[in-house]
């Protein structure tokens, strides 16, 4: 005799998530016609009976889960994320089930699968992205009809986001660095896996095309989003360069990418804000106690954790019968120290 049919049998064959055949069942929710028929067909090919306690499970009011995938734990960005989404679920009595993919594609489809084995009720996900990236995990979901919203766009997946404009952002605080009479800035972009850092680049260059100044692809260096590596390029960058050769602003991908640049400069004794400025973005705490003070483009982090859980739950009360929807955030630019007009049009004025 075969094993027991289980819920998760019935979704898959159904094509939706565990939740909307929990929805049929107890006819709770919000479920179309049509799924309701392909649940309801999918119960009867399988010839489905709940044993009383996966009755109870199905019926219970108890707590329910989210899975939440970020990209690196260590980062106080998602450290912030981490903790709204975590008292947001909390007060609509669900619990977060976290894991990180610290940057490793393989990590991110072994974790949305281990959440669905453990039957979550939906999913949050800070995808990586690059051109290798093998989104299979993420198509599956969406073909399932489990209730998930990402914290970064990928591009030909309709699905829920919760995101700031970045390319907005980069344009702002570039045009801010070109309106204090900068002309020779650089750009450390970030991790080739990370949609954002393509966006910022576009919104870097726009800000070129905005103003007068000519815009070269020589002004991005491919950097990354960690301490060290805006230390290590930033030295690279720097060191061997002549003063009249050497741009005089820097923005940054991220805000542990400029204080990494901080304390290059520092070490080559390179003055900051006085002959490089420099910005970042996200506005983490660390930023009012780095060397010099970062000037930096701020990114609602709790906002962002509260209204993906907020959003995921929506979905899931829906019975995965809910529009996707986007959210955007506002980015705020927050001047500090790090930045200065360049001395010749300080000098000049």
């Amino acid at each position: 005799m075969g094993s027991r049919v289980t819920i998760r049998d019935v979704a898959e064959r159904a094509g939706v998530s565990n939740a909307t055949v929990s929805n049929v069942i107890n006819e709770k929710g919000k479920v179309s016609e049509s799924t309701r028929k392909e649940v309801l067909d999918a119960i009867d090919a399988l010839n489905y009976r709940p044993n009383a306690s996966a009755q109870r499970k199905l019926q219970s009011s108890g707590p329910k889960s989210i899975g939440l995938v970020v990209k690196e734990m260590h980062n106080p960005y998602f450290a912030d994320v981490i903790i709204a989404a975590q008292e947001a679920a909390n007060e609509k009595g669900y619990s977060i089930m976290l894991s990180s993919s610290e940057g490793k594609r393989d990590t991110e489809g072994r974790a949305v699968d281990l959440f669905v084995e453990k039957d979550v009720d939906g999913i949050v996900i800070n995808p990586l992205l690059d051109r290798d990236a093998d989104l299979t995990h993420l198509f599956e979901l969406k073909r399932r009809n489990i209730p998930f919203v990402l914290l970064e766009r990928v591009r030909g997946l309709r699905s829920n986001l919760v995101d700031i404009d970045n390319v907005k952002a980069a344009r702002e605080i570039t045009t801010y660095l070109i309106e204090l009479g900068h002309k020779n800035i650089v750009h450390f972009s970030g991790p080739e896996y990370s949609m954002h850092a393509e966006e910022r680049i576009e919104g870097f260059r726009r800000a070129f095309f905005d103003s007068k100044l000519v815009y070269s692809e020589d002004y991005v260096v491919r950097a990354g989003a960690h301490l060290e590596e805006g230390y290590e390029k930033g030295l690279a960058y720097f060191q061997d360069r002549p003063p009249e050769d050497r741009p005089t602003a820097a923005m940054c991908y991220n805000d542990l990418v400029a204080i990494g640049l901080l304390r290059a400069l520092r070490e080559l004794d390179i003055d900051v804000p006085g002959e490089v400025s420099v910005t970042g973005v996200d506005n983490i705490k660390t930023c009012e106690y780095a060397p010099v003070p970062l000037t930096t483009m701020g990114v609602p982090t709790a906002e962002m954790g509260r209204a993906a859980v907020e959003m995921v739950i929506r979905q899931i009360e829906a019975g995965g019968q809910h529009e996707p929807e986007t959210v955007n955030l506002q980015a705020e630019l927050t001047v500090r120290e790090s930045t200065a007009p360049p001395r010749e049009v300080a000098s000049a004025e």
